[in-house]
């Protein structure tokens, strides 16, 4: 079986996992709508749109969704048009629920991004934004692995077949010289896909020795005793790379683009404050995390992890590109035709007004 195929079946099972918890929800569930961002008095509908659903994670990458939420910069931004939060746990569901227009816009990483533009054939999805980048390390058993030489033969764990962190501990270990089949996981090292929320108990059990992933979850390893062998920033360009970008369903762009920007407006303000505020960004972030799932971060974990993480307007577009071709490296994608998946317009309209530099699609945008 070509391993494009065996990718997509491999991510419509994954995809349909977190489907059935939240199956009442529909696709994501909902965020309480506690009357935070309440609606302000006179506020009129954008293009005359009661509401807009927007989709993110509860994770600390997706920090401008969670703080923009509980601020209420985005809510403010759109006016009587009001937000419906969508919260998801992986990205292939969150893509599923923009392709059936459960969301409209979304916080959303590159591969997830990268295969629901290429499997519509572009035809269905647009990065609009960036919004954070870093955010990832490995993070190992010390009694275990010392050096980066001794993760060959080990368990280490990614979130996903496929997803952004596994494309890139992949990618790694190839650079190391070591062959590992990339649909199984198995070779000079084995790589356990496994969820965010458990692989902190894997760890703990002895079941992986490692893992590549997204914050907060590296520090809630750390927390338990591991030790962070290798920042993936690190191993970029200006140590800058995209892990979190803003998507849009194309027909949602061509038919409210007032309300897009809207979106992105709040998305930018939201940016510029967390950088003017990180410690009141980080309670804020927090605070929507709690809200969200029921749990706070505690402080060991929390204030690490957000460290790690830079939170920018910029989509980075050039490291998307960058990132395509590991995935092809690694096998797990077929060579992606990646034109027109950019279309930063309303973005860098936004950025002049508010007086800040415009940012570039890398020659990939829309024509």
């Amino acid at each position: 079986m070509p391993a494009t195929s065996a990718l997509r079946r491999s991510l419509a099972v994954i995809a349909a996992l977190p489907l059935l918890t939240l199956a009442a929800c529909g696709y994501g569930s909902q965020a309480k709508d506690d009357g935070e961002a309440k609606v302000a008095a006179g506020a009129k509908k954008i293009d005359g749109l009661d509401s807009v659903k927007i989709g993110y994670f509860g994770n600390l990458t997706h920090g401008t969704a969670l703080v923009g939420m509980e601020k209420g910069f985005f809510q403010k931004a759109l006016g009587a048009t009001k937000v419906e939060p969508a919260i998801f746990n992986a990205g292939p569901s969150e893509i599923e629920a923009l392709n059936s227009e459960s969301i409209d816009i979304g916080w959303i990483g590159p591969s997830p991004a990268i295969n629901g533009y290429t499997k519509s054939a572009g035809k269905n999805l647009r990065i609009i934004g960036g919004s954070a980048s870093g955010g990832v390390k490995l993070v190992v058993n010390p009694d275990k692995i010392k050096s980066l030489k001794d993760v060959k033969g080990k368990r280490i764990a990614t979130p996903q077949l496929g997803n952004t962190q596994d494309v890139a501990f992949l990618n790694w270990a190839a650079e190391q010289g070591w062959k590992v089949d990339p649909q199984s996981g198995k070779g000079d090292v084995t790589v356990v896909r496994s969820d965010n929320k458990v692989t902190p108990d894997a760890y703990k059990s002895g079941s992986i020795d490692g893992a590549w992933v997204p914050e907060p979850t590296a520090s809630k390893l750390v927390a338990e005793g591991g030790k962070v062998l290798l920042d993936e920033s690190s191993l970029w360009p200006d140590k800058k790379f995209v892990i979190t970008n803003i998507i849009v369903r194309q027909e949602f762009l061509e038919e409210h683009p007032k309300v897009v920007e809207a979106v992105l407006k709040g998305s930018v303000e939201t940016n510029k404050w967390i950088n003017a505020n990180p410690d009141q960004a980080k309670t804020a972030a927090n605070k929507q995390l709690e809200e969200d799932s029921g749990k706070a971060l505690p402080a060991d974990v929390l204030d690490p992890a957000w460290k790690s993480i830079q939170f920018t307007d910029d989509p980075l577009a050039s490291t998307l590109n960058t990132e395509a071709a590991h995935a092809v490296k690694a096998g797990l994608l077929e060579k992606p035709d990646l034109n027109g998946i950019y279309d930063l317009a309303p973005l860098n309209k936004v950025l002049k007004a508010e007086g800040e530099p415009t940012v570039d699609d890398a020659g990939l945008g829309a024509k």
